[in-house]
């Protein structure tokens, strides 16, 4: 085993795409795949199921590539620390529901760690695709809520693909609204008083169950709903439509402006905010300080 070839494997992961990973690495196409088969029958595994459709991580394969992202993050870290260069990029990913006070501790670690070069990825998504994203690496670590109506369904998912979660918080349910919306006026808020607004919601694509659901009671019925796929989008409705979305009630003014406050929402319900990672795979040193800026 050599470096090289643990960075050979990353790259095929991150891409996907054998053809993809030979070009960013600048090799041949089939010198990349023999020095990964050279690493499969070292160690006596397969990491990559090969198919006209592309590839495939297998399970030993994501356990293998955990370990490889330790191996060269330790090494960058070692390399700057003690000759001031590094051996590569920096990388870092988060697959997270939308949350500002993630992106807050994403941009914090990123000046903390990002040096002269690095690789950062932020995605916010659909809750199946976090919990996809962490259990195949595409991302370290994974946020999202717990509550009582979906604990259930997400503990068993989480389980079925040998993840763990960990509670950072738990909230009473707010709503976000504009500034200058009507229900603004008021310091707190009831199911009654949001009826005649927009509900807004973020789409969830092919797994649009309500226990994946980013916004707590998503059963309550609705005349007018509105799905956006991003956070931007959702806030510029809040404003323009008077619209509402159910949420942790957490903002930072600082990233997302003064037009958008939350008032608490009179329900015997709650959100338990947390992270998910795999539980066979040792955290990594970025990973850590992002869960202790997460944390504060």
């Amino acid at each position: 085993m050599t470096l090289k070839q643990l960075n050979y494997v990353v790259t095929v992961a991150d891409t996907e795409n054998i053809t993809e990973a030979a070009r960013r690495l600048y090799i041949a196409q089939p010198s990349l795949t023999a020095s990964i088969q050279e690493l499969e029958k070292e160690y006596d595994i397969t990491i990559f199921n090969r198919s006209k459709k592309g590839i495939e991580i297998t399970q030993d394969g994501e356990e293998f590539l955990g370990y490889a992202r330790q191996v060269l993050e330790q090494t960058n870290l070692i390399n700057e620390r003690y000759t001031g260069s590094t051996t590569g990029k920096h990388r870092f990913s988060v697959s997270s529901q939308h949350y500002s006070f993630v992106v807050e501790a994403f941009v914090k670690l990123l000046k903390m760690y990002g040096g002269d070069k690095y690789e950062f990825h932020m995605r916010e998504t659909e809750t199946y695709d976090i919990i996809r994203d962490v259990s195949q690496l595409r991302s370290e670590i994974g946020i999202l809520y717990l509550n009582e109506f979906n604990e259930t369904i997400i503990q068993k998912t989480l389980r079925d693909n040998n993840l763990s979660f960990t509670s950072l918080f738990k909230v009473k349910p707010h709503v976000f609204i504009g500034r200058s919306s009507p229900l603004a006026k008021k310091k707190a808020l009831t199911l009654e008083d949001l009826k005649p607004y927009p509900r807004l919601s973020y789409e969830q694509g092919s797994h649009n169950s309500f226990y994946f659901s980013e916004e707590i009671l998503s059963t309550v019925d609705c005349d007018k709903e509105i799905i956006v796929r991003d956070r931007a989008t959702l806030f510029n409705m809040l404003i323009g439509m008077d619209g509402y979305t159910i949420c942790s009630g957490i903002i930072s003014e600082e990233l997302n402006g003064p037009n958008i406050v939350a008032r608490p929402l009179k329900v015997n319900d709650y959100m338990e905010v947390g992270y998910i990672l795999p539980k066979a795979i040792r955290p990594s040193t970025l990973t850590l300080e992002y869960i202790n800026l997460l944390k504060n």
